[in-house]
């Protein structure tokens, strides 16, 4: 089977596709190594494995137990979060923590440790983990949680599925009255505003996030729109349409260019002519606003795109950004959804984990070659002399001695990797 990941980009991987559909059994015999796949929803080739086999945990999607009076739920590591909301949102109870897609596993949320909108009170996923079943390839299965075999959470959490295969878990959910949400939008129009209306935010909003025109120059660079909410009363509001649309093939060029970016982002920074602006908005359209459109990836055509999202500390967020948006506004190259946000100050579980005290800026490239890829080298240096950080499960290029700096304890993982698990991604930055 010849496979990609989300952003199309590497090339298709040859690896060996077996379908797991038995929390209970052994895993199956594979030659060489495997390695755990979800929904398929990472970008880069953390989820690849060529010359390999993947290991299939969508038939792992059953749902073990639900307390509704106390919100712990057990599923199989195969559920998708899109399940968990159609079960629970009627029953008063929430993700605590979601990315920006609904379409990805809880296996692989745990393996990525993905975190949301709302960083800092919330943390990431894996915080809301009481424990896991690991299975490893020997056979054996362990129990991990922060108070059974806690360094195994620990590498495993974030652990880009390495440690082994995540066959299911026990979540704590978050009560919530209904699907809406309370919004509010702010117009800013430089950086500075920016940093301040998420530190104005924290203690009164549960999330936040920006939308950065990523193509803006000059007086105009750094502007966007800053979004913060929190969960609404109990009552009725606005529901999402049911249909949705879809990108029936790929173009042959990506329609995303210097040309339609521009345009773009001026139109989307332009649309709110108020200052601020109030909403009651479903939670659909405010946490999933791609999930809406299938297959999305095939607008930037055979080619591919490439994600990047860095963090860099607090101190140095304005410098460093600005320095970041000005090399991408100055290529022509870029994304018609560029998010930035705060993260907090909470210590993340995992020894790989992403999420760190500062500015989080996440942006999606087409790939046109050599010139994309001299670009995200260029945004390398500005990260690294900031002491940031490149979010390595979305990564697709990253140099073996970036991420070791980014992530001085990697080596710390090393007693827990299994020996027979393995991926294109780790085999490209510990060569």
């Amino acid at each position: 089977m010849a496979g990609t990941s989300w952003g199309r980009y590497p090339q298709p991987a040859k690896q060996t596709l077996l379908r797991l559909n038995d929390r209970h059994a052994p895993l199956p015999a594979f030659d060489g190594t495997a390695l755990p796949h979800g929904n398929g929803r990472s970008y880069g080739d953390s989820c690849l494995n060529d010359g390999g086999s993947l290991l299939c945990t969508r038939g792992l999607d059953h749902f073990i137990d639900f307390d509704p009076a106390h919100g712990v739920l057990r599923c199989e590591a195969g559920v998708l979060l899109a399940d968990i909301l159609d079960l629970v949102v009627s029953q008063g109870w929430f993700l605590p923590v979601t990315p920006g897609t609904k379409y990805v596993t809880v296996g692989g949320a745990i393996a990525n440790d993905v975190h949301g909108k709302n960083h800092h009170v919330a943390g990431c996923f894996s915080e809301h983990v009481d424990g896991f079943e690991l299975l490893r390839s020997d056979g054996s299965r362990r129990w991990c949680s922060r108070e059974e075999n806690a360094d195994w959470f620990a590498a495993t959490a974030g652990g880009l599925g390495l440690t082994g295969l995540i066959t299911w878990t026990q979540l704590r959910l978050q009560r919530v009255r209904g699907p809406w949400l309370n919004s509010e939008t702010h117009r800013f129009d430089s950086l500075a505003e920016f940093l301040a209306l998420s530190a104005g935010s924290e203690a009164g909003y549960e999330y936040t996030v920006a939308w950065i025109d990523c193509a803006a120059q000059g007086q105009a660079l750094g502007r966007g729109h800053f979004i913060r909410a929190n969960h609404a009363p109990a009552g009725d509001g606005p529901r999402p349409g049911k249909r949705r649309l879809g990108v029936p093939l790929t173009p042959p060029l990506s329609l995303i260019n210097g040309l339609s970016l521009r345009a773009f982002n001026a139109l989307y920074y332009h649309r709110q002519q108020t200052k601020v602006s109030h909403a009651l908005t479903h939670y659909e359209p405010y946490f999933y606003p791609l999930d809406s459109i299938g297959d999305w990836n095939r607008i930037y055509g055979p080619r591919g795109f490439l994600q990047y999202q860095c963090v860099v500390p607090t101190a140095q967020a304005e410098a460093a950004l600005t320095e970041l948006l000005g090399r991408i506004s100055a290529s022509g190259n870029g994304s018609f959804l560029a998010v930035l946000k705060m993260f907090g100050t909470r210590p993340s579980a995992g020894i790989l984990s992403f999420p760190r005290p500062g500015a989080t800026l996440a942006l999606d490239f087409p790939n046109t070659g050599t010139a994309t890829f001299a670009l995200l080298d260029a945004l390398d240096e500005v990260v690294a002399a900031a002491g940031g950080a490149v979010y390595a499960a979305k990564d697709a290029r990253l140099a073996g001695a970036r991420f070791r700096q980014y992530y001085p304890a990697w080596e710390t993982l090393k007693p827990y990797l299994d020996p027979r698990f393995s991926s294109g991604f780790w085999r490209r930055v510990t060569a």
